[in-house]
């Protein structure tokens, strides 16, 4: 079963789950300019890193809902997602010193418009990139992978 064709519910998390689970919902944001794709991305807060906007699951929201939330919060899109998830990617999350495992499903998120005014606006930078660049500039292999093979073309 291809990816695009998983759908999730909204998510019940128990207070166990809170400190057991390690899955991150992320938001490959994109635009079409001159028949080409650009993906947004944003910092990470801590080391400058070019990332894409996720977080941890909301509990009673869908992953898709949670993805949508993370782009707002985090880049100041206004956009809706597109299909289902695209991928799957793992990395490290830094916290206190601790290295967490972390498994990120990705949703696409096609932006209608960028905000001025967001939540984490004064701790992150944004930048449109085209998908080879962006692919380029990120640290994790998968998610470069991603980003090498996305097409939004045929997502609902």
């Amino acid at each position: 079963m291809s990816m695009s064709k998983v759908k999730l519910g909204p998510l019940q998390i128990t207070r166990q789950q809170e400190r057991d689970v390690r899955t991150q919902f992320g938001a490959i944001c994109y635009r079409v300019r001159k028949d080409k794709v650009q993906v947004l991305l944003v910092t990470s807060r801590g080391t400058g890193r070019w990332i894409i906007p996720k977080g941890w699951p909301i509990a009673g929201a869908t992953p898709a809902d949670a993805a949508l939330r993370e782009a707002w919060e985090e880049a100041g899109v206004d956009g809706k997602v597109k299909g289902g998830a695209v991928g799957l990617y793992s990395y490290f999350k830094r916290d206190d010193g601790t290295r967490l495992p972390c498994v990120v499903a990705v949703f696409a998120v096609k932006v209608r418009s960028l905000m001025a005014d967001f939540p984490e606006r004064k701790s992150r930078k944004r930048r449109w990139f085209s998908l080879k660049r962006a692919a380029e500039v990120v640290d994790e292999p998968e998610l470069t992978q991603i980003l090498r093979h996305f097409d939004p073309r045929g997502l609902a």
